[in-house]
């Protein structure tokens, strides 16, 4: 058993997070990582806030185990999440794409420990700023939506741990107890799992997708949209229009227009998989089978520990 200081926050048997991804992290996904011993997310991207309540009342019957929701700060109707947030006493929130000092006081007054995301050192700093307990560092090899600074992972962490002294979450491209190793030698507590468990039994995403997922070969995912919000998507039909509108000079006006609303939904939930919006992880290369959640969280840290050991002799 791994007891660090994100264990110990979160209140967890592993440091292990599952990513709050839109339409993947339902209730049911979220409460099968709680019950395997890592923190299991909602995300509350995909969700009107009555769904957003519905998920969480599923999940607080599903597991008696900490979970918590991931947030995007740009939510339109951000004060209604927040308040059903309170309202339930989640637990723990995780937040993104905006400023963290919008809501970190009055999340961790209502007792609700705050983890925000960021894909920078200086970003890491304004959090600590903002009265966060933990910072999730993503690398640009991460699914959905990146960072400007085109950081990948291991570049990332180890600079984020210099910069900073509370707990530390590596994501991106992480999938294995291999991966986890390789971040915890950096300096990160814990890991968030976005991919792999999308492409789980439990994941709310269509099978339409998840399969299409488990046949993508090494550079079959690209970060595209930069005039808009950088995020990574597979090669399909509605990439290859939105790159010939990018290389003929289309405005961000005219690529919003095109993308209109709905179109991740419309990919990863619907699965149509050739003008939907398909966000996926680099590391989605490396998955071949869909597994349970449970089935994740016991191979990530069964290969841990054996990498753990493996390097132990490996001394020079």
């Amino acid at each position: 058993m791994i007891q660090n200081r994100i264990c110990s926050l979160f209140g967890i048997k592993y440091p292990i997070i599952q990513a709050g991804m839109v339409w993947c992290s339902g209730w049911k996904l979220a409460s099968a990582v709680s019950n395997a011993g890592g923190l299991g997310l909602i995300g509350a991207g995909s969700m009107h806030p009555d769904t957003l309540r519905e998920h969480i009342k599923k999940c607080k019957s599903a597991t008696k185990n900490p979970f918590g929701v991931n947030v995007p700060l740009m939510y339109p109707q951000i004060e209604e999440i927040m308040g059903i947030i309170m309202e339930e006493k989640v637990p723990v929130v995780f937040t993104s794409a905006g400023n963290p000092k919008t809501w970190t006081s009055k999340l961790k007054e209502a007792g609700i420990k705050v983890a925000h995301v960021v894909s920078s050192s200086k970003f890491a700093l304004k959090s600590v700023e903002a009265g966060v307990d933990a910072i999730v560092a993503e690398g640009f090899e991460a699914g959905g939506h990146n960072g400007r600074e085109e950081t990948t992972t291991l570049t990332l962490i180890p600079q984020v741990r210099k910069s900073v002294d509370i707990p530390l979450i590596a994501a991106g491209g992480i999938s294995s107890g291999e991966s986890m190793a390789a971040v915890f030698a950096l300096g990160a507590e814990g890991v968030q799992v976005g991919t792999r468990f999308a492409l789980t039994e439990e994941s709310s995403a269509s099978d339409e997708f998840k399969q299409k997922c488990i046949t993508l070969n090494e550079g079959d995912t690209i970060v595209s949209l930069k005039k808009l919000t950088p995020v990574r998507l597979i090669k399909n039909d509605f990439y290859q229009q939105v790159k010939e509108m990018e290389d003929s000079g289309s405005s961000a006006d005219e690529l919003r227009e095109f993308l209109g609303r709905g179109r991740s939904k419309r990919g990863i939930f619907e699965g149509d998989l050739k003008n939907g919006e398909l966000e996926i992880g680099q590391i989605a290369s490396d998955i071949k089978q869909i597994t349970s959640a449970a089935q994740v969280v016991e191979d990530m840290i069964t290969r841990y520990n054996i990498t753990i050991e493996t390097l132990s002799g490996l001394r020079i």
